[in-house]
């Protein structure tokens, strides 16, 4: 039996629609309906849906023994995952080799591991992975590597980065510090208001509930941001770490950065870095080679979903930042460390010589 294309397409675009198909087909017997796709980007789709609860029934079919799941993926945030293996690829491809070569997906896999543009394209649609976005700035192997405990602040040099909302989205304050071989730690702290954690884990798809009770994201009191408990608790960082300064972008956080330097009791001190190419590219660029030389240690799930939300944007200079409005998820964490690393960049620049030698004749 087969079914016209105008439902199938039908049933992709329009989930009422499929609903529709689905239940429609009551009257039957014994109706059968077959969904295939390959992953995507949105976690807001009809597709991601029966992705999760794939997922739940594949590990539990009991749940539901009228429903059946096969997924074929590649885990590209794993430790140690390599686009490039033969054995990451017959994860996706159980058919590898027959209905395509090996040499043709070796040829794919080269071109997606030397080009970022291209790889989540391979990610999606050679190994079948759910994506952030359509072009990812960071690779996920590379930021496996970078999945390690931070090493003991205290008493270290550190700097700081806000990336502060406005209303009910998230708030990030990321610490960083750098180490003797060059390497850079990084802390990052999360807020999040308490009436907002559930509209928010179901918009975002993500876990903050799960989030908050890990201790990885703090919840504020009241459905807005909680800026009282945000300079609280910074004020507090700021006591236990050795932090020199603090940037903040001046557009959002005029009045919390007063406050901060008004009621600071440490030497800290307060600078503004506004979010445009000449302040923001590069300290971003510095990211991207720690990433690629697996010189940062950061252990956070937050980092790790922010970081893989992260697109970019260029100007006609070559400068880039990290671009809120092409990403498609939050990507506020990376905006506090981009911050923060120009913060650290500026404060490690030389001092202009007091000798001009200016010779007057």
């Amino acid at each position: 039996m087969g079914v016209r294309p105008s439902l199938l397409k039908l049933a992709r675009a329009y989930p009422k629609k499929r609903d529709a198909l689905r239940f429609g087909g009551a009257a039957r017997r014994q109706p059968l309906l077959l969904s295939i796709t390959t992953a995507g980007v949105s976690r807001n789709s009809i597709c991601w849906e029966q992705h999760q609860y794939a997922e739940r029934v594949i590990a539990d079919p009991m749940l539901d023994p009228t429903f059946y799941g096969a997924i074929y993926a590649a885990d590209h945030t794993a430790p140690g995952f390599d686009m490039q293996s033969p054995k990451t690829w017959k994860k996706a491809n159980p058919s590898l080799g027959h209905t395509i070569t090996n040499e043709s997906f070796k040829a794919d896999a080269r071109e997606a591991y030397n080009s970022p543009s291209k790889t989540n394209a391979f990610l999606r649609y050679r190994l079948n992975c759910w994506v952030s976005t359509n072009t990812a700035f960071f690779k996920p192997a590379a930021l496996a590597k970078c999945k390690q405990p931070i090493r003991d602040l205290t008493g270290r040099v550190c700097y700081a980065g806000g990336d502060f909302s406005t209303t009910t989205d998230l708030s990030a304050f990321v610490i960083v510090s750098q180490d003797d071989d060059e390497t850079l730690d990084v802390l990052p702290v999360v807020w999040i208001p308490e009436a907002a954690i559930e509209t928010r884990s179901v918009r975002d798809k993500v876990d903050y509930i799960q989030w908050a009770r890990d201790g990885v994201v703090r919840v504020t009191e009241g459905n807005a941001v909680d800026y009282k408990q945000i300079k609280k608790d910074i004020l507090e960082l700021c006591e236990q770490y050795k932090i020199q300064a603090i940037g903040v972008d001046p557009w959002s956080a005029t009045m919390l950065s007063q406050q901060l330097a008004d009621e600071m009791q440490t030497a800290t001190t307060i600078c503004n870095v506004r979010q445009g190419y000449a302040s923001i590219s590069e300290p971003f660029k510095y990211l991207e080679r720690l990433v690629l030389d697996a010189k940062l240690r950061v252990d956070n799930p937050v980092f790790d979903w922010c970081a893989l939300n992260v697109a970019c944007t260029v100007d006609g200079g070559g400068n880039i930042k990290p671009s809120k409005q092409r990403s498609t998820e939050r990507i506020d964490v990376i905006s506090a460390l981009c911050t923060a690393l120009a913060v650290q960049m500026s404060a490690s620049e030389p001092e202009p010589a007091n000798d001009w030698q200016i010779v007057t004749l």
